[in-house]
């Protein structure tokens, strides 16, 4: 008779513990979910930002081949 009780008792506290896992595991989800949302919200703006550095850096680099040009042909013109 002990040791039946004491399956019982085991069999209680192994279900009460599997049912409040879940739950916990469902909150825990519940967590994750949006700020899985808002990393993705961030990285698409990051994204966005470099592409922009990209762009800038391109043109400065086109502006600044651009400006040595004319700064050697002043360099040239005043040398002769």
């Amino acid at each position: 008779m002990e040791r039946v009780l004491k399956i019982i008792l085991v069999f209680v506290i192994l279900s009460v513990t599997c049912t409040s896992c879940e739950d916990v595991s469902q909150k825990v989800k519940d967590k994750i979910d949006p700020l899985m949302n808002e990393t993705k919200s961030i990285d698409s703006l990051l994204t966005n930002d470099v592409e922009k550095v990209l762009t800038l850096d391109s043109l400065i680099d086109k502006s600044s081949t651009k400006v040595d040009s004319v700064v050697n042909k002043i360099i040239k013109t005043e040398k002769k």
